[in-house]
C-alpha cells in the first residue's frame, strides 16, 4: 500500500520552516518515516537551500529528497507567490521503489543529460512507473531533453517542470539529496501498484484552425500558407494588430503534434513563445524550429479561457478515473498566477472543488512536461495535474 501526505509552512526560518512542512506531511500521510521526499520552496529560503534540503532529509529519514526553488510553491488548497513557504511530499509503503538521479551541467548538453539520467535510473517491470523530472529553466533546453527521456524510456510516463525564481537571484536551484545545484537536472522514479490519471489545461484560445508553414528556417517563420507570415498573424489576432507589442505579450505560437491532423484542436498542440518579429521582411522569430509543412497556428493567452479550460480538464478527469487518488502534484506555469488571473488561489480552488480533499503540492515552472497526443512533451502556459491511486 502506497502512503502519501503533503505538509507546507510559511515560517520564514528555513530550518523550522523544513521541519514543520515535513512533519506535517508525514502526520498526514500516517508516516514515522518517508521513502522519499519532494521539495519546493521559494526565494526567501534560497540563501538556505542547503540547510532546507538537509532538514527535510532528517526529518523524514530519507536520503531521497529531489525537488527546486520556485517562484511559488503549491500545497493543499494554497498558491504561494511572494511570501516565504516550503511545500513538502512525502511517500512511504511497502509496495513502493523510488530511485533518484542528479546531473550537473545541463546547459548546451540536453541529449548527454537526458542520456546519463537514464544510466542511473532503473524502471521496473511489470509495474507503473512515473519519473519526475525537474531542471534549471535558465539553462535547459526542455525540448531536447524531453525528446531524448521520451525515446530512452519507452513505457514510463514522464511528468516534470523546470524550476523557477522571484527574480531576486537571478539563478534557479534543484534539489537532490544533499545536493544543491544550478544548471542542473534531478530526477525521482516512483515505482509500484498505482495507476495514474494526467490532465493538461492550457492559458490560452485558439484564434484560427491553423495553417501550414510554407517557408522557415530554423527558428524563422516566414511564410503561411504561402504568405507572409507577419500578415497571417495580423489577420489571425484581429484587433490585436494595431498595437503589434502587446500583440507579442499575449499571443503564443501553437504547434501541432497530433500525426495527421489537418486542423488544431484543443488537446493536441504545444505552444511556444514568439520572441520577435520583422515588418519589413514579414517574418517572426519563434521560440521553436520549424520545417515546412507543420501545422501551426496562433492562440491568444486570456484568464476566462484559462480558466474554462482547466475546468474541462477536470471534467474529464472526474469522468475517467475510478479510484480516489492517494495525491496529486501540480505543476502550474509561473505566468498562470495571481497576476494572470487577478485573484490568489485560482487553479487550486477549482481542483479542490472537483476532486477534494485531495493532497496536492507543486510548484510555479518555467516550463512544463506532460503528455499531450500520446507523447510526451515540454510545454509552455499549461497547468499539468498527475494523480496517483494507490491500487492494492
Amino acid at each position: 500500500m502506497i502512503r502519501a501526505g503533503v505538509g507546507y509552512s510559511v515560517i520564514e526560518d528555513t530550518g523550522q520552516a523544513a521541519v514543520a512542512a515535513t512533519s506535517d506531511a508525514l502526520r498526514n500521510a500516517q508516516l514515522s518515516r518517508a521513502r522519499a521526499a519532494l521539495c519546493f520552496a521559494t526565494g526567501a529560503h534560497a540563501g538556505a537551500f542547503p540547510l532546507l534540503v538537509r532538514t527535510v532529509g532528517e526529518r523524514a529519514s530519507t536520503k531521497n529528497v529531489v525537488g527546486c526553488g520556485a517562484a511559488g510553491v503549491i500545497a493543499h488548497n494554497h498558491e504561494f507567490e511572494n511570501v516565504p513557504a516550503v511545500a513538502v511530499a512525502v511517500f512511504g509503503g511497502d509496495g513502493l521503489r523510488v530511485q533518484r538521479a542528479f546531473v550537473p551541467g545541463v546547459r548546451n548538453r540536453e541529449v548527454e543529460a537526458a542520456r546519463e539520467l537514464v544510466k542511473i535510473l532503473t524502471p521496473l517491470a511489470d509495474c507503473r512507473n512515473l519519473l519526475l523530472v525537474f531542471a534549471d529553466s535558465y539553462n535547459c533546453d526542455p525540448e531536447l531533453l524531453v525528446e531524448e527521456l521520451r525515446w530512452k524510456l519507452a513505457g514510463v510516463d514522464i511528468i516534470g517542470a523546470g524550476a523557477t525564481e522571484d527574480g531576486s537571484t537571478g539563478v534557479t536551484f534543484q534539489f537532490c539529496g544533499n545536493v544543491v545545484s544550478n544548471d542542473s537536472v534531478c530526477a525521482l522514479l516512483l515505482s509500484g501498484n498505482f495507476e495514474l490519471d494526467i490532465g493538461i489545461c492550457s492559458a490560452a484560445q485558439l484564434l484560427s484552425g491553423g495553417h501550414l508553414v510554407t517557408a522557415a528556417q530554423d527558428n524563422l517563420l516566414l511564410e503561411l500558407d504561402g504568405r507572409p507570415a507577419l500578415e497571417v498573424f495580423r489577420q489571425d489576432v484581429g484587433a490585436l494588430a494595431s498595437d503589434l507589442r502587446r500583440a507579442l505579450n499575449v499571443v503564443s505560437l501553437c504547434v501541432n503534434v497530433r500525426l495527421g491532423a489537418r486542423r488544431l484542436e484543443r488537446g493536441a498542440f504545444v505552444m511556444r513563445n514568439i520572441l520577435g518579429l520583422d515588418p519589413a521582411k514579414g517574418f517572426l522569430w519563434v521560440g521553436h524550429e520549424l520545417r515546412e509543412g507543420d501545422l501551426v497556428g496562433f492562440a491568444l493567452r486570456e484568464p476566462g479561457y484559462a480558466r474554462a479550460d482547466l475546468q474541462a480538464m477536470l471534467n474529464e478527469l472526474s469522468l475517467r478515473r475510478t479510484r480516489s487518488p492517494t495525491f496529486g502534484l501540480y505543476f502550474d506555469c509561473v505566468a498562470r498566477g495571481s497576476a494572470f488571473y487577478g485573484i490568489r488561489d485560482h487553479d487550486v480552488s477549482y481542483i479542490q472543488a472537483a476532486l477534494g480533499p485531495l493532497a496536492l503540492a507543486g510548484f510555479f515552472t518555467g516550463f512544463e512536461v506532460g503528455p499531450v497526443a500520446g507523447a510526451t512533451q515540454a510545454l509552455q502556459y499549461a497547468g499539468v495535474l498527475v494523480l496517483v491511486s494507490d491500487c492494492d
